[in-house]
């Protein structure tokens, strides 16, 4: 396994500070942010450290050129938005720009494209399915003519008032995963697997290591602990920020001890990478620095990353 980082958490930095911090911090691998320039629209949203639409051949070689001087490499191009929005300008605007990520990876020498399957939150889970079967069939055919593997987030983006009823993506179960895996059956088409978001959902964050190990293409890894004293005020059905906090690795309920010996069962060997999204952390550079550098210790215990 290679233990690296999502580059979310050093929004405000370039594409050269966050590789430079890779190679000196003990990470041999980033996911890269690939947002198209502009406003975010949420918390750890539209941070650009590779900007695809101005990439022109002196760009991927300024890249290549850094990437082979530290030894860090690109775990994958990460951009998550919603493409199935019920506003057909937003949904068009993300499904546009993750064939644009899957056209130009290849240009970098990456092979995955992180992201979300999308959710109109309004819609029930078997009329968001049609949706995705009208939508994703085509990206994923782009994904295989390029060479290029997508791996969607279990995250449910479903933690505060306006992301409710339905939360803001689809891929949030096996029962589901399943069923997208069945209606495209397709070896370029797999997860980017963050446990936390199954502790959220109080599931078993372990065996779908076992059933969906080829399906396996990136893992996140950000612990959460759940506030039993917030939740005995709230109940599971007031927003999931009101009583879950995502926390450092080692910080919260997650056993990472037996989820990465899960992983070391089915010889998974791909990136791991750290999620940084722990508030207690973010309010300076100084302290999002001392997170990524706090999980590097942490997880360095679990793996031998070269």
């Amino acid at each position: 396994m290679k233990l690296g980082f999502a580059s979310a958490i050093l929004p405000d930095q370039s594409f050269e500070y966050v590789v430079d911090f890779a190679a000196a911090n003990g990470y041999g691998c980033v996911e890269m942010m690939s947002w198209p320039v502009g406003k975010a629209e949420r918390r750890y949203a539209g941070v650009t450290h590779i900007d695809v639409d101005s990439l022109d051949d002196a760009r991927i070689a300024a890249i290549q050129t850094k990437l082979a001087e530290t030894g860090v490499q690109i775990s994958a191009l990460g951009y998550y938005p919603n493409p199935l929005d019920p506003d057909a300008a937003k949904a068009d605007a993300a499904i546009n720009h993750i064939k644009k990520l899957i056209q130009n990876a290849p240009r970098l020498g990456i092979h995955t494209v992180n992201t979300f399957i999308g959710r109109d939150q309004h819609k029930t889970v078997s009329e968001n399915m049609k949706l995705f079967a009208k939508v994703w069939p085509d990206i994923i055919k782009l994904a295989e003519d390029n060479g290029v593997r997508v791996a969607i987030e279990n995250c449910p983006m479903l933690f505060t008032e306006d992301e409710w009823p339905g939360g803001k993506n689809l891929a949030v179960s096996p029962r589901i995963w399943r069923e997208m895996f069945s209606l495209i059956p397709s070896a370029n088409f797999g997860l980017n697997y963050d446990p936390s978001h199954f502790l959220l959902q109080q599931m078993d964050y372990i065996r779908p290591i076992y059933e969906f190990t080829d399906k396996l293409f990136h893992v996140h890894i950000k612990d959460a602990k759940i506030r039993k004293d917030l939740l005995d005020e709230t109940g599971v059905f007031a927003a999931p920020l009101d009583y879950f906090l995502p926390k450092l690795p080692g910080l919260g309920d997650i056993d990472w001890a037996k989820f990465v010996s899960a992983l070391t069962d089915v010889n998974y060997s791909g990136a791991i990478a750290v999620e940084v999204e722990d508030k207690s952390f973010e309010d300076t550079l100084e302290h999002r620095l001392m997170a990524l550098k706090l999980s590097q210790r942490y997880v360095s215990q679990f793996i031998y990353s070269e």
